[in-house]
């Protein structure tokens, strides 16, 4: 829904702090000094920054709603398997009697397994999901419960002798059917975290949603328990919104294709669905986060050819002889250095060193001309996407080492990699302009000030479609 007419006065716009913009009708209609405001609601900028609203080209929504009522399995505050044990007794059932936790990490309790997890917990079922969203651990109570031991998935993990270890890798759509019955989690709070950072558009990259997912999520956007504007990389081939009469803010982009390292697909198959998803004229966005994945890809493209808007979610790791290739090709880079500032202490210790430089890289593809669009993959990284941008201006770790010191962006080029349109990640960034739909952001301080700080305690104000939210 649209917002009402009003102006915000004495805004910093492309270093000029004296400007007001005009609202009407959800669109940016004047853009000026000292325009008439009788009868307006007004802003006072006081001489802070309007930015265009900010995009994160890749999280998770459901997922982001489930962790506020998950136990944290992992740093800070979960350190040891003690520490877990403790936090799992604590632990309340949710209402199907299920125990859920998030952010596990093997420095917690090693590879952590159905055994291992029954030696913590065994009272209740209990789901535990790894930190990078690959894998969950069920202990023996919940792993009867969703039938492990006699199903056919391909991501359950099983011993020589065929029994389940426990671990269910890249299942999500499929374990959730196996579970009680319950309904997606509510957004409402998602959208007002989403609001709070500045973010007034957002690409769900989870794959494969089911109906109920999708219906979710279109209840939302209609609702208005989410303001953004949300784009769909999980949206089936076939996909149109449910109420698509009703609103504009519900789309989807290119199609999601994950390639599991549990499960390195045959490049034939890959091959084939890519050109299978191309026929329909879409575009892929495609999960890489090792060499191995990344080389695969590169060699399916080789045979079947880009197509505009074809991108590469993550590229955790990209040598330097993949980087003129990803330029031929002509595909964009959709990548997350917060996890750098998050994690970046772990990779250096777990990750082979010749591979570091190659770890999230960004100023290196920008050189070569590759589009590189940046995002939070939260609940996995840091939903903050001015930790996402300091991330990639100081690529530190938490104890202030520096991973990759060449990838570093100058902090316009790191906050432009959030401003470009969900449709074109990597594209020029967004502008204040007339004409443009009113969605933006009021910030408290000079954009050269907002620039050196980097905090999202500077969002005084977001603006969607003219309308406070």
């Amino acid at each position: 829904m649209s917002g009402a007419s009003m102006l915000v006065k004495n805004a910093d716009i492309g270093h000029r702090s004296t400007l007001d913009v005009r609202i009407d009708g959800g669109l940016i209609t004047e853009l000026g000094p000292a325009l008439d405001r009788s009868d307006l609601d007004v802003l006072d900028a006081a001489g802070g920054a309007v930015i265009p609203g900010l995009t994160d080209h890749h999280l998770h929504l459901h997922a982001l709603a489930a962790a506020t009522s998950s136990i944290r399995c992992g740093p800070p505050h979960v350190r040891t398997a003690e520490d877990l044990a403790v936090a799992l007794s604590r632990a309340t059932p949710d209402d199907t009697g299920w125990i859920r936790g998030v952010g596990y990490i093997e420095t917690v309790a090693g590879e952590l397994d159905r055994q291992g997890l029954d030696h913590l917990h065994s009272r209740h079922p209990v789901r535990i999901q790894h930190r990078s969203g690959a894998f969950w651990i069920l202990n023996t109570v919940a792993g009867g419960a969703a039938g492990l031991a006699t199903a056919h998935h391909p991501g359950i993990e099983r011993l020589p002798g065929g029994q389940p270890t426990g671990r269910v890798w890249r299942a999500d759509t499929w374990l959730r059917s196996r579970l009680p019955d319950s309904a997606p989690p509510n957004l409402r709070e998602i959208g007002r975290h989403l609001s709070r950072y500045g973010l007034t558009s957002v690409t769900d990259a989870t794959p494969d949603l089911a109906n109920q997912s999708l219906r979710s999520i279109d209840d939302a956007v209609v609702s208005g328990d989410i303001r953004q504007n949300i784009c769909l990389l999980g949206a089936p081939l076939e996909f149109t919104p449910v109420r698509s009469g009703q609103h504009e803010r519900l789309t989807y982009g290119p199609y999601k294709i994950v390639i599991a390292d549990s499960a390195l697909p045959d490049l034939g198959e890959l091959e084939a669905l890519i050109e299978s998803v191309h026929r329909t004229g879409r575009a892929v966005a495609v999960h890489s986060v090792s060499i191995p994945a990344l080389v695969l890809l590169l060699a399916a493209f080789d045979a079947t050819g880009t197509v505009s808007g074809d991108r590469i979610e993550h590229a955790s790791i990209v040598p330097d002889d993949c980087v003129p290739r990803l330029r031929q090709l002509g595909v964009r880079v959709v990548t997350q250095p917060g996890f750098i500032a998050d994690r970046g202490d772990d990779y250096l210790r777990d990750v082979d060193a010749r591979d570091l430089p190659g770890l999230y890289r960004c100023r290196s593809l920008l050189d070569a001309s590759v589009p590189v669009a940046l995002s939070s993959d939260a609940p996995y990284g840091p939903l903050d996407p001015w930790t996402v941008i300091s991330a990639a201006v100081r690529r530190q770790t938490i104890s202030g080492a520096v991973v990759g010191r060449g990838e570093r962006l100058a902090a316009r080029a790191a906050l432009d990699a959030y401003l470009a349109p969900a449709h074109d990640p990597g594209g020029p960034p967004r502008r204040i302009a007339v004409g443009e739909p009113a969605d933006f952001v009021v910030l408290d301080a000079p954009l050269d000030d907002v620039l050196d700080c980097l905090s999202s305690e500077l969002v005084v104000q977001t603006f969607i479609a003219g309308a406070r939210v």
